[in-house]
């Protein structure tokens, strides 16, 4: 082994020493030969060298270092062309210690396209440069929804060229309203094309003007008694507005607006998009392998990732100041504003709001869990943290179709492969003393059986008797390593004023914790998602039962003779009203099934 590490050293010296001063990309080899990192360099001799002579407290940068076998350097032209480079490599190799994005996707757009009826369309990649792009969407999702908005207001059509072409007849759009049906002539070309003009003022931000080009043309179709026009006219109008209120705005460029905030080694990024002075998305984003850099070494790593191979907007405001913006910025073929004016800096405010509040619920998330688990550890008194925690509830309608659920929680997240339900039968109905005794004895005597493992907590939905009856069951089939906790509500029946009740040496325990405590907001979860699954399956179960006809359970009615009583009778509830003598009446149905018809009724 020492051999082998001298052997390395000797290596990575002779090749620093006759290493190029050029700019260029450097990839750093692990024994196998694979790329664990990606950087670039103005000066690769002197970058690279750094590796290996300064001394990291990073602990990432001193893993890295320890597996780092040999290294290989491309030699660019220029900078720029480093980082361009740098980044196709990093999104082709995905590094282990580089920071890396989730998605690097491109995002759609909103397209016009140059045709004689010209069509509204989705598109991501590549662009036409005859077409006219407005965007992007953070997703498909929101850019059809948008769509659907244009195809309301405007009805211009979003029908594929194949599909244009080949009408002789108006399709359901046109019928519905969403399209004016230019493939067939319904609307002259003049009106169609002013109905395109006023997407592309919409959507480049124009809304005042076109407001106004929207209500002179409907003061005109009044006065020439077009009241049909008009009408239309005021629906836009209306539309408009209501998309002018929602989302209003005294500036009209397009940016981006990028805030990253770091707490407990975790970075968040959260990217704002305002098109025509409007806010329409936002999107946050948790890079990896990033822990203990700094925002804006993050931040310089991010943008190049984020944005080339797409379209950027013209500008993008940033939260923090990069050595390399100006490099950033040429790569990218934008502006990058980092002290921006009164009219764009509310925009970055409201996404450096979102960035700390995305971070919190994200970091809150991460490790509430652990919290509610030592939480709930303290509350009952119990040796270990509960890794395995389950809770039963009863559910069933005056009786009518019980079931029970049982739904299992490990590490305090719901493990829903492991959820089981169970029919309750011969039992009295709305005898759920009986129903809890059932299940916990069919769950537990089957775990024990098959030398399964037993959870660390048993909830049960209810009061002192259910847990009694639990009690009762542990006792008899030899369990004592599982702890037994009720959930009751009380008299209001409020969340977040249950009562924890537990036994131990036949003394009764009764917990009251304040609402927002993490063991009760734990507790809670697993309640509430124990009473979903049951009440879920009652209702399965009640609407199968109540969907099947009663005479099936008569012995000597088969399909035919259903038929020609339902047939007869034309349904159920007459056939219950119907008496002995009149169930005769019906071909194939004699005095035997006519009695035996009425005494299935009355069980």
């Amino acid at each position: 082994m020492a051999k082998k590490n001298h052997q390395k050293k000797q290596n990575i010296k002779i090749k620093l020493k006759n290493m190029s001063k050029n700019s260029g990309v450097y990839k750093m080899l692990d024994q196998s030969g694979n790329v664990i990192y990606i950087g670039k360099a103005k000066n690769l001799k002197n970058r690279v060298s750094q590796y290996f002579i300064q001394s990291s407290q990073n602990r990432m940068m001193q893993a890295l270092l320890t597996n780092i076998y040999d290294f290989s350097v491309i030699v660019t032209k220029t900078e720029t062309q480093a980082l361009l480079l740098e980044n196709d490599l990093i999104k082709q190799y995905k590094p282990k210690y580089n920071i890396l994005l989730k998605d690097a996707k491109s995002y759609p757009y909103i397209y016009i396209s140059n045709d004689k009826h010209p069509r509204l369309g989705l598109y991501r990649g590549k662009k036409n440069k005859s077409y006219e792009y407005f965007g992007p969407y953070t997703s498909a999702h929101v850019a059809r929804d948008a769509l659907v908005l244009l195809k309301k207001i405007f009805k211009v059509r979003q029908c594929t060229n194949s599909f244009y072409r080949s009408r002789s007849r108006p399709c359901l759009e046109y019928q519905i309203g969403l399209c004016s049906a230019p493939c067939v002539g319904k609307v002259s070309d003049v009106k169609y094309a002013q109905d395109v003009e006023m997407v592309n003022l919409f959507m480049n931000g124009k809304s005042s003007r076109l407001l106004n080009q929207i209500s002179k043309k409907m003061k005109q179709a009044s006065i020439d008694l077009d009241f049909e026009a008009a009408a239309n006219y005021r629906d836009q109008l209306i539309g408009l507005r209501t998309i002018q209120e929602r989302h209003g705005s005294q500036f009209s460029s397009d940016m981006d607006v990028i805030s990253i905030t770091q707490e407990s080694n975790i970075h968040c990024i959260e990217v704002m998009f305002v098109r025509s002075g409007k806010q329409i998305a936002n999107e946050s984003i948790f890079p990896k392998n990033a822990k203990g850099e700094t925002c804006e070494k993050v931040l310089s790593a991010f943008l190049p990732l984020y944005y080339l191979g797409k379209s950027t907007p013209k500008q993008i405001i940033l939260s923090h100041k990069l050595e390399d913006k100006t490099l950033i910025a040429s790569a990218l073929s934008t502006k990058l504003i980092q002290s921006p004016g009164i009219h764009k800096k509310h925009f970055l405010e409201i996404a450096t709001l979102n960035a700390k509040e995305n971070l919190k619920q994200h970091l809150f998330s991460s490790f509430t869990k652990k919290k509610q688990l030592e939480c709930i550890q303290k509350t009952l008194a119990l040796p270990n943290l509960p890794e395995v925690m389950e809770c039963f509830d009863i559910s069933h309608t005056m009786g009518e179709a019980t079931t029970a659920s049982c739904v299992v929680f490990e590490k305090g997240l719901p493990k829903v492969s492991k959820y089981r339900q169970f029919n309750i039968n011969n039992i009295k109905p709305g005898d759920d003393y009986a129903a809890i005794n059932q299940v916990v004895y069919r769950r537990y005597s089957g775990l024990l059986k098959s030398k399964k493992a037993m959870p660390d907590i048993v909830f049960i939905d209810g009061g002192l008797g259910q847990l009694n009856q639990a009690i009762m069951v542990m006792n008899s089939i030899g369990i004592e390593s599982i702890q037994l906790v009720g959930v009751a509500k009380d008299r209001s029946r409020k969340a977040g004023l249950e009562s924890i009740i537990t036994i131990e040496n036949d003394k009764v325990n009764r917990i009251n914790l304040t609402p927002h405590d993490p063991a009760l907001l734990l507790i809670n979860h697993i309640r509430d998602e124990s009473h979903r699954f049951a009440i879920k399956n009652h209702r399965k179960k009640r609407a199968v039962k109540r969907n099947t006809s009663f005479l099936e359970n008569v012995e000597g009615i088969g399909v035919k003779k259903r038929s020609a009583l339902l047939n007869y009778f034309g349904g159920l509830q007459e056939i219950e009203k119907a008496s002995i003598d009149e169930l005769q009446k019906v071909v194939g149905i004699n005095l035997k099934l006519a009695t035996k018809i009425q005494e299935t009724l009355k069980r």
